[in-house]
């Protein structure tokens, strides 16, 4: 497992000059100040991290929480299922690795490879089994890291390459360790931080064949418990078959569902009730003798505001009749 080097900036930084504060009363900032005279430095603030020269907010410390606990059932599902995304070549391509040479996955390498003690032997290998594209994108990644870490001891970065799977502790162990981009690990000691780097699945592994014949001891056949990981098994998956769409075009499955439904879906157009009448009836059927009722009542209502109207009409020609008449025989004088 990957331990991270702990690190935090040094205890006294910041602290290393003898400031006090001026106190209250002379106009400026209560912030420790250096003290002296004769030079620029003297009576300027020191130590808080709004200062030139301070210390930052909140020093890092080294007794900070470095690692998060994973419960073990959950790490080993993790490298069980990174182990088989390596063997899907779409994963492994995904994820960047130039496999488009390489005869078969997972590719597994007998013949004594794992015995193998000179680096140019291993180059010309991987040659022929079409794994030195991946190695030399690799070789060709290798660039000057940019911001601060070039100064903090990673001051190069490069592509990951192919991880070769080993059990002897000899030979391609020592062999392979000096190529560009290329990780050794041993099969019993499985990194996920290898296996997925970055958390992406699917690194192109390279196996020996003995490495590979010990997986069934190191994680079990899938039915029995592990040789090496006591009472592990491996989870099982809730298919059988992941081809879902053989599953439901089947003859066992299509013979008992129903037959497709043909015909077009009709769209139902939404009409407002207050102003189409007939959705109002269907939500109301009693709106029908109430607008009727209304209608009859303002027929009613016109008909005696009529009536009032020509009556006030008639007494007002009466009146004027009278008014002409009285204004003839002289009656009226104005």
């Amino acid at each position: 497992v990957w331990w991270p080097a702990a690190y935090a900036v040094s205890h006294a930084a910041g602290h290393q000059t003898s400031a006090q504060s001026w106190g209250t009363g002379r106009a400026v900032s209560r912030i420790p100040r250096v003290q002296g005279g004769g030079t620029q430095r003297s009576g300027q603030a020191a130590f808080g991290n709004m200062c030139r020269g301070g210390r930052m907010f909140a020093p890092t410390r080294v007794w900070r929480k470095w690692n998060r606990k994973i419960n073990l059932n959950q790490r080993r599902y993790a490298v069980a299922s990174a182990l088989a995304a390596s063997a899907v070549p779409p994963l492994v391509m995904a994820r960047g690795h130039k496999i488009d040479e390489v005869p078969e996955m997972p590719l597994v390498v007998g013949g004594g490879f794992e015995a193998v003690t000179k680096t140019s032997k291993v180059v010309e290998i991987l040659g022929a089994l079409g794994c030195d594209a991946d190695v030399t994108k690799c070789k060709e990644s290798k660039k000057l890291r940019a911001g601060k870490g070039k100064m903090r001891n990673r001051r190069y970065t490069m592509r990951r390459g192919p991880l070769i799977v080993h059990d002897s502790e000899e030979g391609v162990k020592f062999a392979a360790r000096n190529l560009p981009g290329v990780d050794l690990v041993q099969v019993e000691r499985l990194n996920l931080l290898q296996l997925a780097p970055g958390g992406h699945m699917g690194r192109f592994c390279i196996w020996t064949e003995a490495a590979f014949a010990k997986l069934d001891s190191v994680f079990g056949n899938g039915t029995t418990a592990a040789d090496l990981k006591k009472g592990y098994v491996l989870p099982k998956s809730q298919m059988t078959n992941a081809d879902l769409a053989r599953i439901i075009n089947s003859d066992e499955v299509q013979s008992t569902v129903n037959p497709a439904k043909e015909g077009k879906m009709v769209k139902k157009v939404k009409k407002n009730p207050l102003k189409n009448i007939e959705e109002m009836e269907k939500l109301n059927p009693y709106v029908r003798i109430m607008r009727q009722v209304e209608q009859k009542q303002q027929e009613d209502r016109k008909a005696a505001r009529a009536k009032t109207q020509a009556a006030k009409r008639a007494a007002a020609d009466t009146a004027r009749a009278f008014i002409a008449k009285a204004e003839v025989e002289g009656e009226l004088m104005w």
